[in-house]
């Protein structure tokens, strides 16, 4: 991914030493997604209402590592490669609903359970961001 892939306004935000406007945002959305709960890297970008999945997807790569990433999940459910066991850690400790593994899975590890782990930014009705 690219840095083009950032909105306009973070195109060369990597280079400087704030924090992207877009970033901050997309790592306030994390921190609100509740113990056990997910959203899915579209669903917080539709939740800002600005980016996509992968404007979102590069925000937690670069700058994810000091909030609760595991809540941010891929849209099917299957769990951050290269990190697996660590987010399966959390989302035992935490409770989060998680689909168990068919056999024919590789490394016969579960999903999260999307319809019942699902959050949806309800906050966003109160007026918050």
């Amino acid at each position: 991914m690219s840095e083009e892939s950032l909105p306009k306004d973070d195109a060369h935000a990597e280079y400087t030493d704030t924090l992207p406007e877009y970033a901050e945002r997309v790592l306030d959305v994390t921190e609100r997604i509740p113990p056990g709960r997910v959203m899915t890297y579209g669903d917080v970008a539709e939740w800002l209402e600005e980016g996509g999945p992968r404007q979102v997807g590069r925000v937690m790569s670069l700058y994810g590592g000091a909030v609760p990433w595991w809540r941010v999940v891929r849209a099917d459910g299957v769990l951050l490669p290269g990190h697996e066991l660590e987010a399966l850690g959390h989302y035992r400790e935490e409770g989060t609903p998680l689909k168990q593994a068919g056999r024919a899975a590789e490394g016969h590890l579960p999903r999260v359970d999307l319809r019942r782990a699902r959050w949806d930014g309800g906050e966003r009705a109160q007026g918050h961001i």
